[in-house]
């Protein structure tokens, strides 16, 4: 495991945090400076070979993408790549990590990505609540027009501060200036997304990965990781830790208890942690110590590790209020365009709340369970379906705190931990301020 700064990480090394970021001659020091074959088929087939997962929610081949992309691509519509920045998550912090501290890395990727599809164009597609993030890749522009062989525009988007903000069809929607609604799509964004353009959008560590994999080549890339999701993985901690926020990268074969008794303060296994984001599942401790930190091997057990948060439940902590306060946090970033969203979560939350104050009793909790497995499927974008993970998965883990609140009103805990959740309205960016009028 690799912390900001650590020499033998991949993502993380360079510069220790205090430094800031990485300016270009340094990072061209540390790497050499970035190099691409001029034809785009080996482009291609290097990160075809390389086996690279997106580094968020749906994990998806990022080769496939650009090779969408590239098939699309017309004169009248010329593709373009967004680096996706948006980090909703509020708890997680890895890409603002690599965009504040090595913005040279996720560029040099955007770059690959561009020459990999005959793009002209990037944006940076950056979170609107974080004003240092911006200046940062404004910086880093700044060092590359003096030296840049790449005649690719490069263009900062600040994203709305929403949770929903950083969905594929989301980006698309704000880029075209709509504001942040996420849609179903039947043909891909990475074939028709801005304007009707080839549009590939994939996250800053899945760009960086990218630059790795451009300079060092696909089997360098797959000696960390698995054979099932090759690369190192850059997580997230949160909730009962001893550093919340704390950005590590996994290298090679670690189980998540090392991980936390490492780097969380942990001795052994908590009640439960919370995987994959506020959107994401409850795992019992016991279970989880002792599995990989694997993308792969958790999908195949029905768990995704989505954004890389990882936030064990703290001892003596109430799991039940934490999810309400995080179920109604959901409910309230509802882009509200389906009944889902706008009914069906509130009213999760509702239900969720009822039990956690004693006021529900068995019925009513398998009712919620029911309710939350009925809402999966029917929205317009996986937003529901986050919410509903969070629930169901709370009702299993959290069965016997549950239980508690049922028969006497409370298990005796509290909503303690790290699991930060912004301010109604706090730092929000009005929607018409935002789209493809700035680039």
């Amino acid at each position: 495991m690799a912390t900001l700064g650590a020499p033998w990480g991949r993502l993380l090394a360079g510069p220790p945090a205090q430094h800031g970021a990485e300016d270009l001659a340094s990072h061209e020091r540390r790497m050499g400076p970035l190099q691409l074959p001029g034809d785009r088929h080996d482009l291609l087939g290097t990160v075809t070979a390389a086996g690279l997962l997106g580094r968020g929610g749906a994990e998806f081949p990022l080769a496939v993408k650009l090779r969408t992309a590239a098939d699309a691509a017309t004169m009248t519509a010329a593709p373009l790549v967004v680096v996706n920045g948006s980090e909703g998550e509020p708890a997680s912090r890895k890409d603002r990590t690599l965009l504040e501290h090595r913005p040279h890395l996720v560029l040099d990727g955007a770059e690959v990505a561009a020459a990999a599809i005959g793009a002209t164009d990037i944006v940076v597609y950056v979170h609107a609540g974080r004003p240092t993030t911006p200046a940062v890749i404004h910086r880093a522009l700044a060092q590359r027009a003096v030296t840049s062989w790449s005649a690719t525009r490069i263009h900062v988007v600040e994203a709305p501060d929403r949770y929903v903000a950083g969905e594929s069809s989301a980006v698309v929607a704000v880029l075209e200036g709509r504001g942040p609604l996420p849609s179903p799509r039947r043909v891909p964004v990475a074939a028709c997304g801005v304007e009707g353009r080839p549009t590939v959008v994939a996250n800053v560590e899945t760009m960086a990965h990218l630059a790795l994999v451009a300079r060092f080549g696909p089997r360098w890339f797959g000696e960390a990781g698995t054979e099932g999701a090759p690369g190192s993985t850059l997580l997230t901690l949160a909730g009962g830790v001893s550093v919340p926020g704390l950005v590590v990268e996994a290298l090679g074969p670690v189980t998540f208890g090392e991980m936390l008794r490492s780097h969380g303060g942990w001795a052994g296994p908590p009640a439960a942690v919370l995987v994959g984001g506020y959107g994401g599942q409850w795992v019992e401790g016991d279970a989880l110590w002792s599995a990989p930190v694997d993308r792969a091997a958790l999908r195949a057990v029905g768990t995704r590790l989505g954004c890389g948060l990882v936030a064990p439940l703290p001892p003596g902590a109430c799991g039940l209020a934490v999810t309400v306060r995080l179920l109604r946090y959901l409910a309230g970033e509802s882009a509200g365009q389906c009944g889902p969203c706008m009914y069906g979560l509130p009213a999760l939350a509702d239900a969720l709340g009822a039990v956690a104050s004693g006021r529900a009793g068995r019925g009513e909790v398998r009712r919620l369970g029911r309710a939350a497995l009925s809402s999966r499927g029917r929205g317009d974008c996986s937003h529901p379906d986050g919410a509903a993970d969070l629930v169901e998965t709370a009702l299993h883990v959290l069965a016997d705190d549950i239980a508690a609140h049922v028969r006497r009103g409370t298990c005796g805990g509290h909503a303690t931990g790290w699991f930060p959740v912004p301010a109604d309205g706090a730092g929000r960016a009005a929607w018409s301020n935002l789209g493809n009028d700035n680039w």
